[in-house]
Parts: C-alpha cells; sequence; structure tokens
C-alpha cells in the first residue's frame, strides 16, 4: 500500500474517532433529558390519576418512572400514598419506609407512615434496647449513607486546609492555631469515616423488610408443609435475615423467627 494512501486512511480514523468523542457526550446527553422528560410526564401523569382517584393508574405511572431509573422520596411517597388510598396498607408502609431511607428527616414521609402504622394490626412489643445502643442508632439516622460521606469528605478538606495554613502563614500563633484545628478536623475524619464505614455496611448487609400480603403464617422452616411458628398481617416491618430459594428468613422486633415466601414481604 502506499505510503500516501496509508496516511490518508489514518487521518480518516482519526477524524472519525474524533468525531465520535465529540459527539458521544452529546448523543448522551439528549438521550439523558429524553428520559428525564418521560419521567417528569409520567409523574405528571401519575398526579393527575391520583387526583383524579384512579389509585392503581397512578401506581402504574409512578413504577414506570422507577423502571426509568428514577429513584427519589418523591416517587416512593406518592406510591406510597397511592397505594394507601387503594387500601393496599402493606405496599403502601413499604414504599413510605423506601422514601424515608432516602430522606431520614422528611417530616411528610414520617407523618404518613406514622398514620399507617397506626392500622396495622399486629403491634409486637419491641426488645428494650440498651440507652447507648438507642442512642447510636438515633444517630446513625441523622444522616444518609451520602450525607455521611459527605460529611467526611468536608472533614479531610479542612485536614487540607489546616496543613496548607500551617506551611503558608506566617505568624506563629496563626501556625499554632492551625495545628489545633487540624487535630481537631483529624480526629472528626476519622469518627465519620468510621460512621460511613458502619452506614455502609449496614446498607450492605442488613436488610429490613415489610409484610405485603394480608395475612402471612410464619414457618418454623423453608417448606410448605412445615408448621407453623406464628401469624403476622400486613404491614409489620420485619428484618430479614437470610434467603432459600424463594424463602426469607424474617425477625420480628420481638425476637421471634420465621420464614415466610418471599413474595409475602417486600424489601426496604
Amino acid at each position: 500500500m502506499p505510503e500516501s494512501l496509508y496516511l490518508l486512511k489514518m487521518r480518516a480514523l482519526l477524524l472519525l474517532i474524533f468525531a465520535l468523542a465529540v459527539a458521544f457526550p452529546h448523543l448522551a446527553l439528549a438521550g439523558e433529558q429524553s428520559a428525564k422528560a418521560k419521567a417528569e410526564a409520567l409523574m405528571a401523569e401519575g398526579n393527575k390519576d391520583y387526583q383524579s382517584q384512579k389509585y392503581d393508574s397512578a401506581v402504574t405511572a409512578y413504577h414506570k418512572v422507577l423502571d426509568l431509573g428514577y429513584i427519589g422520596t418523591s416517587v416512593y411517597y406518592n406510591i406510597g400514598d397511592a397505594y394507601y388510598r387503594e387500601g393496599k396498607l402493606g405496599y403502601a408502609i413499604l414504599y413510605y419506609e423506601k422514601a424515608l431511607k432516602l430522606s431520614p428527616g422528611d417530616n411528610d414521609v414520617i407523618h404518613n407512615l406514622e398514620i399507617a402504622n397506626a392500622r396495622t394490626i399486629d403491634k409486637v412489643n419491641t426488645l428494650p434496647p440498651f440507652f447507648l445502643f438507642q442512642w447510636w442508632e438515633s444517630f446513625l439516622g441523622l444522616l444518609t449513607v451520602n450525607g455521611w460521606t459527605y460529611t467526611a469528605y468536608i472533614c479531610l478538606l479542612l485536614v487540607l486546609g489546616s496543613i496548607l495554613l500551617y506551611f503558608f502563614a506566617k505568624r506563629p500563633g496563626v501556625q499554632r492555631a492551625s495545628v489545633f484545628s487540624g487535630f481537631i478536623s483529624i480526629l472528626l475524619l476519622v469518627f465519620t469515616a468510621s460512621v460511613v464505614a458502619v452506614t455502609v455496611n449496614r446498607a450492605l448487609n442488613v436488610k429490613y423488610g415489610v409484610i405485603v400480603s394480608p395475612v402471612v403464617s410464619v414457618k418454623l422452616s423453608p417448606d410448605q408443609t412445615s408448621n407453623d411458628a406464628f401469624i403476622v398481617h400486613e404491614g409489620l416491618k420485619v428484618r430479614e435475615l437470610e434467603q432459600v430459594g424463594n424463602w426469607i428468613e424474617v425477625r420480628l422486633a420481638d425476637g421471634k423467627e420465621g420464614w415466610v415466601l418471599q413474595s409475602e414481604v417486600g424489601t426496604i
């Protein structure tokens, strides 16, 4: 192949690669904007159906928003409201819990969840927690995993800022202040990083669910022919321990354990 023809082909290939590199972000952005517009249209459709008391259609529209990958507090909250209006208490509490998981301090979600929980049949007495454990749980619930991650990142910036201040400050008093602030920032960084590790571990390994079937016979073992351990009703929040096939082992707040079908419980 002549050298000039080879160079022309190489240039054409490079131009094609450059054109694709330039066009790809714009195509991706256009696709993202199109999906966002579709999600917004579905949310509006769901809200319109909800206002028209077409709760089943509203739930369908909201779930389509989730299918597009748009997961947020408002979507879960709206789904919970629609299910509540339909009388599906278990599913309503499930999606209120999902919304609360994303926004632990949302007063509207907390209020509606309390109203829904007041209608549940099962009133399980929780095991009395040690006050330090109770304080720790409340403290962890102040922020989401992302919130604690951002806090740790801010502490890291404070550490770096203290180091820069120490090296660039000319006054001994400012340097001493930077050492003190750096020490405090390091302590805060270690603490918040530990909290992030704990919250991430809990998010990955500790799962909770809500009973969504009206009445569930909890089994002693993951077998339909197994004896019943106890009976629970929709809306009860449980901790998911392990899964065997289509069976999930759950634990109640009072310590009782048993097995339910995967279709009978929704994971938060």
